[in-house]
């Protein structure tokens, strides 16, 4: 697969990686997940050559960087190891708030280490800005981490133009990750060139619109497992979910046209926005990663680039991508 950098100090990896999360958390119930298709799923973008693995520490919380690190397992040298430390959760496993103090900082590094089976993290990230800890704090804390050779290279998670250029003279940024796809674009006003101009990479999580874009999405009132988070997303609810359904069929008619899928289509859209973009799109099934990864291969023409601008300008999405307790934890 081709190789892509991430920021401007030596990190390369796959042009399509792996999101990690839904094997663990967030789309279904505990009971429907499958550890071993999980697994089997990883090991499968190991040899397809997926290097960049993304898991972070509140995914389950704390089972999936367990069930990373068993996959990857014997296959350390050919993968890019992701996480996220910041939020706290309670013994029961709900989130209770933010902690990005440095005194947090290196007991997750620590803790992620130890679920990882890892002796270093290749790209360590702020999930979210705490803004009880002046972000210098933060970033100085986690370059003591590069430095004390624990992790490799840095990383945010949904900061603003202001808090990136802040972290960013402290420390050198890999890469930002924020959501970024057909319907959500809203990163190329400012974040995207702020991202340029400072040498930093752009991961993007949920290219496809948590299963949406790919056509796979229910309805939030069809959904009736509560662990399934899209069930308080706008975008998922009642007259948004029609209208943003239409847009999807466009998709596919485009897609059909080239001889892709959806999914395949929307990843190409993203690739072909620069050579600094590496989409993480999820998937539990061998089936679908393969489908995914398949995307690095589609070259699109600029013809092609700008049907797909055009069929989905920015703002074209019906609903706000979170609901209000989300959206007060992105930094704009």
């Amino acid at each position: 697969m081709e190789m892509r950098a991430l920021g401007r100090n030596g990190l390369e990896v796959s042009a399509v990686g792996l999101g990690c999360m839904g094997m663990s958390a967030t789309y279904d119930t505990a009971a429907a997940r499958d550890p071993d298709e999980a697994i089997a799923t990883l090991r499968l973008a190991i040899d397809l050559g997926v290097t960049l693995i993304d898991t972070a520490e509140v995914y389950g919380p704390f089972s999936n960087e367990e069930l990373v690190g068993r996959a990857i397992r014997g296959h350390r040298d050919a993968v890019v190891v992701a996480t996220k430390f910041g939020f706290r959760c309670s013994p029961a496993g709900a989130i209770v708030g933010l902690d990005s103090s440095p005194a947090n900082v290196r007991a997750a590094c620590e803790g992620s280490l130890r679920r990882l089976g890892i002796d270093t993290i290749d790209l360590y990230y702020q999930h979210r800005l705490d803004p009880a800890v002046a972000i210098e704090e933060t970033v100085g804390a986690m370059a003591e981490l590069v430095r004390e050779g624990k992790v490799r290279y840095l990383g945010l998670s949904e900061v603003g133009v202001a808090t990136l250029r802040r972290a960013a003279a402290v420390h050198p940024i890999a890469a930002l990750q924020s959501e970024y796809s057909l319907w959500e674009r809203n990163v190329e006003t400012d974040v995207l060139p702020a991202c340029r101009a400072l040498g930093i990479g752009l991961v993007p999580f949920s290219p496809l619109g948590r299963g949406f874009l790919a056509g796979s999405a229910p309805r939030a009132e069809a959904i009736v497992a509560d662990e399934d988070y899209r069930r308080s997303l706008p975008r998922f609810q009642g007259p948004n979910y029609d209208r943003n359904l239409t847009l999807v069929n466009r998709l596919q008619a485009l897609a059909g046209a080239k001889g892709v899928t959806a999914a395949q289509l929307a990843l190409a859209w993203l690739l072909a926005k620069g050579p600094d973009i590496v989409p993480i799109p999820g998937t539990k099934s061998r089936p679908r990663l393969a489908e995914n990864t398949a995307a690095a291969a589609i070259r699109l023409s600029a013809a092609e680039c700008a049907e797909l601008d055009a069929t989905f300008p920015p703002g074209a999405a019906a609903g706000a991508r979170y609901d209000e307790a989300m959206q007060r934890l992105v930094d704009r």
